[in-house]
């Protein structure tokens, strides 16, 4: 849950509360009753740079992975031929 900052526009009291997106904001201020209100900061996380999109971290060509090599068969025992009829 999120933690927001309020102020008193009355007293300046100022402090931080956990509360729920789904919870209204406050309205009056504990220590004198007097009208809050909500301080905004700046974003605590920014994603800036390539990589962070799917589509940045692709070459134009095509995918910059290489295909993983095939796979070479285990060695198997040699199966016996079916003889040859003699005539």
């Amino acid at each position: 849950m999120p933690t927001y900052a309020y102020a008193c526009k009355d007293c300046g009291h100022a402090f931080d509360i956990v509360q729920s997106f789904s919870d209204s904001s406050l309205t009056s201020c504990p220590e004198c009753q007097g009208t809050l209100r909500k301080k905004f900061n700046s974003v605590g996380v920014v994603f800036k740079g390539s990589g962070f999109y799917r589509t940045d971290s692709r070459d134009s060509k095509g995918s910059s992975v290489s295909p993983a090599p095939a796979a070479t068969p285990a060695a198997a025992p040699a199966a016996s031929a079916p003889a040859a009829a003699a005539s």
